[in-house]
């Protein structure tokens, strides 16, 4: 059965069809600047060119339209008719505590979705607006969503629950979410699967680390704590965002500096991370890595600061699952960034860690990176997070 998976964003849409036979992916692409001058699609069948097309693309009615004409396009299409696409996934950025699993998409859940906007202005109505799109174009195919939070609807309360007062989580579900859901799922089984052990016998803490970042620990197969919270905001320094910060910094910087609380919430978004401590230099992690390198001040900065973070958390979910087995990386950083796990793992001496420094070189692939003496295991694993939604799919529909 061939699965087409949609990830929609305000003005983007990446896309994958995959067979869920053999779990490979025949095409993939994307839409940019949808409602926007200049749009286009890039599309890549499976050993075929890339090909990149400039064309109107008014909405996203129109790039979902496209998508299925390249799909099927007698030339380079990698299907005959759309009676080839079994059923079509969604990512789904925030479920809140109404959906604690993937769920097929029905009027209803719609509905629910719609609920959830507030708790992600930017995403969730982008994310319905596909769906509608999906539907308008293939009424008759099923059709699921995959919530981002979902795989952390497990945390305990005590992991959950902000200090604030009880009643604005009784009367506005104030608490933590966690995002990147789908890909802590999908990273922390792969490395059960690569090690050979059985998922829920082990301690597990994925850093998903990327222009977005976050960890997760998870238990026996659950997730007991996260790093995001109620937004994606919370947590790690990211590209661009600040994660932790002292709340009363949000007063004291509108005070001083005459913004609003909008205003600061835009730079604590847009401005911040790794951009804001490299002085502006980049929000892009190879560009930070090659200033590192070169000793350039700005880059060390932002760089040791990142890892620092990041270790931190490490050491705070160790407390958490009271011991770890396994530290997995993922994401564009995790996977692909040598000198990131380095600096990180120095930090995890008290866990025995010792770094085999030519497997920590490789890039992009699934691997152990520490020494057979390691008291504790350290992977990297590349995150599929189209192949998880695509195998959610799969199972509800059949």
């Amino acid at each position: 059965m061939n699965i087409l998976v949609i990830n929609c964003g305000s003005s983007s849409l990446k896309f994958q069809l995959i067979d869920s036979g053999s779990e490979q992916c025949i095409a993939k692409g994307i839409c940019e600047r949808i409602g926007i001058e200049g749009s286009m699609i890039t599309y890549t069948p499976a050993g075929g060119e890339k090909e990149k097309t400039v064309t109107p693309m008014p909405d996203h009615t129109e790039a979902i339209r496209l998508v299925l004409d390249a799909l099927t396009n007698e030339k380079t299409g990698v299907v005959k008719s759309l009676e080839e696409i079994g059923a079509v996934g969604h990512r789904i950025v925030h479920g809140g505590e109404k959906f604690a699993e993937s769920t097929i998409i029905t009027d209803e859940v719609i509905a629910a979705i719609e609920e959830c906007n507030e708790l992600a202005p930017l995403h969730n109505p982008a994310n319905l607006i596909g769906i509608s799109a999906c539907r308008k174009l293939m009424p008759d195919t099923p059709m699921v969503a995959v919530f981002d939070t979902a795989f952390h609807q497990t945390m305990p309360r005590e992991a959950y629950l902000y200090g604030l007062p009880y009643e604005y989580y009784e009367k506005y579900k104030i608490r933590r979410y966690g995002f990147h859901g789908t890909s802590h799922s999908y990273v922390s089984k792969r490395a059960a699967e690569v090690l050979g052990k059985k998922y829920e016998d082990l301690k597990i803490i994925v850093c998903h680390l990327g222009n977005g970042a976050s960890v997760s620990a998870i238990q026996n197969g659950k997730c007991i704590d996260t790093s995001m919270g109620l937004t994606p905001l919370e947590g790690l320094i990211m590209g661009t965002r600040s994660g932790d910060i002292d709340p009363a910094i949000v007063e004291f910087l509108s005070h001083k500096e005459h913004l609003t609380v909008c205003e600061v919430m835009n730079i604590l978004n847009k401005k911040s991370g790794v951009l804001g401590l490299s002085g502006n230099f980049s929000s892009d992690f190879r560009d930070i890595e090659a200033g590192y390198l070169n000793g350039e001040e700005n880059c060390v900065r932002a760089m040791k600061t990142f890892c620092y973070r990041v270790a931190k958390y490490i050491g705070a979910y160790v407390a958490a699952l009271n011991g770890v087995d396994v530290i997995c990386f993922t994401a564009g950083v995790g996977e692909n960034g040598p000198l990131v796990r380095s600096l990180i793992c120095e930090h995890l001496g008290y866990l025995g860690v010792e770094l085999d420094r030519d497997a920590n070189n490789r890039r992009g692939e699934d691997m152990v990176i520490t020494t057979k003496d390691s008291k504790t295991t350290v992977m990297s694993i590349p995150t599929n997070e189209e192949l998880a939604i695509a195998r959610e799919t799969v199972r509800l529909i059949k």
